[in-house]
């Protein structure tokens, strides 16, 4: 009776995977998106800067997608529903923002489970966009990942921003590196003096300029 205990628990955590084996779950960019370009902010919600951040998007009428870290949720849970009442697009980015590739697997559904009903308790919303925290993953938590029927986002451009950069620096970069289907990479919670929300500032219609047009994870997404 244990051995046939064991084997479905091995096989309720595997059949997923393996039903869906070669489906691709995991995304840096979307090239088929051709001038579309997803702004993604990870850490928030922060009780000043994701504000800040709002209101510029707001200025220019673009929606976002939201990483955010289940303790910073609790913390600050009008951040999180003011993100969530603009429209914009809330994945989970964990409970507490550890480095996951060491985790046990029942470490790994626990972090990724208790941001989701962290988001869910604030909106009634459950998201099925993930990012590990620093972008590092195994194949352990691809499987998890799966089971749980997330997609994991990881980025193209990096903005670096958490280096506290310039927003004339940060400009810079993405300017010299983007393409169409890129996922950038900002942060909504740095810490104090974030350039962020006054690199957001020139990034915005920098690219308008050019031509570009911002759109939700998502919505790039469906361009595939």
């Amino acid at each position: 009776m244990k051995k046939v205990m064991v084997f479905l628990l091995i096989f309720a955590f595997f059949a997923p995977y393996c039903r869906a084996e070669g489906e691709q779950i995991t995304y840096r960019r979307i090239p088929e998106a051709q001038m579309k370009i997803a702004l993604t902010f990870d850490d928030g919600p922060h009780p000043y800067y994701t504000e800040k951040i709002l209101e510029i998007l707001k200025k220019y009428d673009i929606k976002a997608t939201f990483f955010f870290v289940g303790q910073n949720i609790v913390n600050y849970p009008q951040a999180a529903e003011a993100v969530y009442k603009a429209g914009h697009e809330i994945g989970n980015h964990t409970y507490t923002h550890h480095r996951l590739r060491s985790m046990e697997y029942s470490e790994l559904l626990w972090e990724l489970e208790r941001c989701d009903d962290a988001i869910y308790e604030i909106n009634e919303y459950r998201p099925h966009l993930f990012r590990p925290p620093e972008g590092a993953f195994n194949t352990d938590l691809e499987k998890t990942a799966l089971m749980l029927d997330y997609s994991i986002i990881l980025w193209s451009i990096d903005t670096r921003d958490w280096e506290h950069r310039s927003p004339e620096k940060i400009l810079e970069h993405v300017t010299g590196k983007v393409k169409g289907g890129d996922i950038i990479l900002m942060h909504d919670y740095i810490g104090v003096n974030s350039p962020t929300p006054e690199a957001l500032e020139l990034i915005i219609p920098a690219l308008l300029e050019k031509g570009y047009s911002f759109v939700t994870v998502s919505e790039l997404m469906k361009a595939k």
